[in-house]
């Protein structure tokens, strides 16, 4: 490997960042903090790496990958989950801080992914606000099953929950609203992707949010990004059940409940899903093909910038 352009893994916990630099197999660590992470933007930027690996942490590393990112470092989010199975295969079952950020760097070295320019503050802000949309309506959901069995005294304390809950969703609704707004591209884009019969604003917003690519890859490639390309387990003459997984589950999530109302409302996917359930095709595997489909079609309509014809199907 190039020592000029060394690879970095940066492990990433509550107070600290542990750093190992693979080429010169250098280890350091700073406090995750306004002045650690300022020391540690000078000192990478001294090394001028070919990439930096973060494991997606549930939100730590945010504000790390946008301090490297906004100093011009070739930063990227891994996945923990292909990280952790990297590291079975090497045989390490040891985990440390130290040794998490040297598997990291590893990892991310035998890989190569693409490193993709990161959202701006905007684009960032609008899918923080849709996640946590998606986090009030699922907490909704889970207080209204509670309800159905819970004692008169307890329903009430879910009702007054409830309540603050729509509360506070119609005010996400509004920020959200606003944020679109005052973005000519994101109004454009919005209205592109909701004049598919079956993609409602929520949808729309949420793949603007979250798959900024949308419309500069083709259409296997943006499957993949969605968690919705299949894939076949085989060996020799066996041939298994084909699957889909991985990708961003928050954009596959929205796709499947797009599928499902298209599946009624949109007369080229309802023709489209119900010719594969005529061929004996299961419902769920009708279901995801539609969603593929789907996106798919958004994709063209983005690229294209052009709005819904049924030709497009």
């Amino acid at each position: 490997m190039d020592a000029i352009a060394p690879i970095v893994g940066i492990d990433v916990s509550k107070d600290r960042l542990d750093v190992h630099v693979r080429g010169p197999d250098e280890r350091f660590d700073v406090a995750r903090d306004t002045e650690g992470i300022a020391a540690l933007v000078e000192r990478l930027r001294a090394l001028a790496p070919k990439a930096i690996g973060l494991e997606a942490t549930g939100g730590l590393e945010a504000v790390v990958v946008a301090s490297l990112a906004e100093a011009g470092l070739p930063v990227l989010v891994v996945n923990p989950a292909q990280v952790r199975s990297f590291a079975g295969a090497l045989g390490k079952r040891a985990k440390t801080d130290a040794i998490d950020a040297a598997v990291i760097a590893h990892f991310v070295e035998a890989t190569a992914p693409e490193i993709r320019p990161l959202q701006d503050a905007e684009t960032r802000l609008l899918a923080d606000l849709v996640a946590r949309r998606r986090q009030i309506v699922a907490m909704m959901t889970s207080e209204r099953q509670r309800r159905a069995g819970a004692p008169e005294r307890v329903r009430k304390s879910i009702d007054r929950l409830l309540k603050a809950l729509a509360r506070e969703l119609d005010s996400l609704d509004g920020d959200i609203d606003g944020a679109v707004r005052r973005s000519p591209a994101w109004r454009e884009k919005e209205n592109l992707l909701t004049s598919v019969p079956g993609v409602g604003s929520v949808i729309a917003r949420t793949l603007i949010a979250e798959m900024p690519e949308l419309g500069s890859l083709d259409r296997r490639r943006i499957a993949a990004l969605a968690g919705l390309a299949p894939w076949t387990r085989q060996s020799g003459r066996w041939r298994g059940k084909s699957f889909i997984g991985g990708g961003r589950t928050s954009v596959r999530t929205a796709l499947y409940m797009g599928a499902l109302v298209a599946s009624r409302r949109n007369p080229a996917l309802k023709a489209f899903r119900d010719r594969l359930v005529a061929q004996g095709k299961p419902k769920m595997v009708a279901l995801v093909a539609t969603a593929r489909k789907l996106l798919t079609i958004l994709n063209a309509i983005i690229r294209d910038g052009t709005p819904w014809h049924a030709q497009n199907a």
